[in-house]
């Protein structure tokens, strides 16, 4: 692989592992279960079709384009380092809802085949949140490690995220990473449970503002690749992960999208769900990273 960056540091080649593929256990889902109980984690190469990837990139690239963000070709995903978003699109969450409604995305991220992938995973028909955290990174962005315990369990804790990229996303483009074994790091994991973090933040678990720091300290690696259109990662709510730095030489941002997967036979958290999902915060799209222009700078969530 590439240099992997974080925080504009390289990390140490030592430090990085490839997140193993387990798309051959498709086949046996016992197993397949197994292993995201032992990894925390399922990486599964090219289970989605890489065209309808590609249809959702430009989908998504080509609404950037007429705000002045990106240039064409949309599914170039080149940042023009300009904006007219908020000139032209006053409601930012507005905007931003309805680029993540496209019909070419929501057929990639919430489609037949991601149903299907997700049902085999769970061992029962399972039902992604409508609410989509939407995400372009464009250059010196990253997002920071945390566990996505207290942000999705109000209801219950067996939701699932999927992290799809949509496109190709090398390291240099700043993919998700993975803090290898995390999902037994139960010193962070204990004092986390039984709370929502929308109520009360104080005991959201912190994992620090540097990966390579708290690697170390763990005695552990950060786990990642070079991501492929057609590709899905997926993990539970105790497994440590946030992205590497967008690095990129030549501008381009990287889109990616995480949404979260449940049995549809268990309770729905209600800001999720719905044709105006409030969100997180109660805001609704507007609450995410995503609805702010693209040259406006942003932090982890």
């Amino acid at each position: 692989m590439q240099a992997c960056r974080v925080t504009g540091r390289p990390v140490p080649s030592a430090m990085v592992g490839e997140l193993a593929d387990s798309a051959g256990l498709m086949g046996d889902p016992p197993a397949l279960r197994a292993r995201l109980q032992e990894d925390g984690y399922l990486f599964l190469k090219g289970v989605l079709s890489r065209a309808a990837v590609m249809d959702a990139r430009r989908e998504v690239f080509q609404r950037m384009v007429q705000v002045g963000e990106i240039a064409e070709p949309a599914e170039a995903g080149i940042s023009t380092g300009t904006s007219r978003r908020a000139e032209m699109e006053p409601d930012l969450g507005h905007f931003w809802k309805s680029v993540s409604e496209g019909p070419d995305l929501r057929s990639a991220s919430h489609g037949r085949a991601m149903t299907a992938i997700m049902s085999l995973v769970f061992g029962e028909t399972a039902r992604p949140q409508d609410y989509m955290f939407l995400r372009a990174g464009p250059f010196g962005r990253a997002t920071g490690l945390h566990f996505d315990y207290p942000f999705f369990t109000r209801a219950h804790d067996r939701v699932a995220t999927v992290w799809l990229p949509i496109g190709d996303v090398p390291v240099s483009d700043g993919p998700l990473v993975i803090v290898e074994g995390s999902n037994r790091f139960r010193d962070l994991i204990d004092p986390m449970m039984g709370f929502d973090i929308s109520r009360d933040n104080t005991r959201k678990a912190d994992l620090g503002s540097d990966a390579i720091t708290f690697a170390e300290q763990r005695g552990t690696r950060l786990l990642t690749r070079n991501f492929e259109a057609g590709d899905i990662a997926l993990f539970g709510m105790y497994t440590a992960h946030g992205s590497l730095d967008n690095h990129t030489a030549i501008n381009r941002v990287r889109l990616s999208c995480d949404v979260r997967w449940q049995p549809a036979s268990l309770p729905l958290d209600e800001r999720y769900f719905g044709d105006n999902p409030l969100g997180t915060t109660g805001a609704g799209y507007a609450e995410l990273n995503g609805a702010k222009p693209l040259t406006q700078d942003w932090h982890v969530r």
